[in-house]
């Protein structure tokens, strides 16, 4: 793939159904990534061999892990922007553009998409909602010092991204965190710029709360925020969102 500055890092467990699709549509994106890096976490699957079967560069990370994963392919990325990508989840195909005209404002140190979760025959739009209204209430509430300093929270299903010299300068992923690590990141980065949620959608899946169905995933969302508002440890939090995934 030829240079556009933007490496595009998927995190990957055991995602050989999803994968293939995200891969197959990231091929259309115009201009290209200037790659994509796929980061296994130990899959016994055949995640590997989906990846491998596609132009894009596949690590195999000793450790499994998200925030593990995700520094792996941040270390080995050569774009100047990075931008982390779920497995499932299907991105505009002028994502490139969206990143590189959102992160040409200097005052912009990171950002991300809204996110509507969908299924084969569903749209989750309560989910969404919160999800959208989330990235504004939760640091207005817990940390509105920071917020009207730029603070938005982001989440994974929002395709965030940023430069890597940002990035590296902030410490990248907290790998000792379970979860939360986006919205860690989050607190890091606004220290070099506000963090910016574009107005543009991404379609993530909806297979994490379709075993309980909307309501009850927005109560278990809705516990982990408070909590680790609250300033509970993501070890503790961690063994909610356990089933979610």
């Amino acid at each position: 793939m030829i240079g556009s500055g933007v490496s595009i890092i998927i995190p990957t467990l055991n995602e050989a159904t999803s994968l293939g699709r995200t891969l197959r549509l990231l091929q259309l994106l115009s201009p290209p990534a200037s790659e994509v890096l796929v980061v296994d976490g130990g899959s016994d699957d055949e995640t590997i061999a989906v990846a491998k079967a596609f132009d894009v560069r596949v690590f195999s990370s000793e450790k499994r892990g998200r925030s593990i994963q995700m520094n792996l392919g941040a270390d080995a990325a050569t774009g100047d922007f990075l931008c982390f990508l779920h497995a499932d989840t299907i991105v505009p195909d002028d994502l490139v553009a969206v990143i590189e005209q959102t992160l040409s404002d200097k005052t912009i140190a990171c950002g991300g998409f809204i996110s509507l979760m969908t299924g084969s025959m569903t749209t989750r739009w309560g989910i969404s909602l919160h999800n959208y209204l989330k990235t504004y209430y939760a640091p207005l509430i817990f940390k509105p010092r920071l917020f009207f300093k730029g603070l938005r929270l982001l989440f994974g299903d929002q395709v965030i991204f940023c430069r890597r010299s940002d990035f590296w300068e902030c410490g990248g992923f907290d790998e000792s965190l379970p979860i939360m690590e986006e919205a860690d990141l989050c607190l890091k980065l606004v220290k070099k710029g506000r963090i910016c949620q574009v107005n543009r959608i991404v379609q993530s899946s909806d297979r994490r709360v379709a075993r309980w169905g909307s309501l009850k995933a927005t109560g278990i969302y809705l516990y982990i925020g408070i909590l680790w508002g609250l300033g509970v440890p993501a070890s503790y939090l961690k063994k909610f969102y356990q089933d979610m995934r």
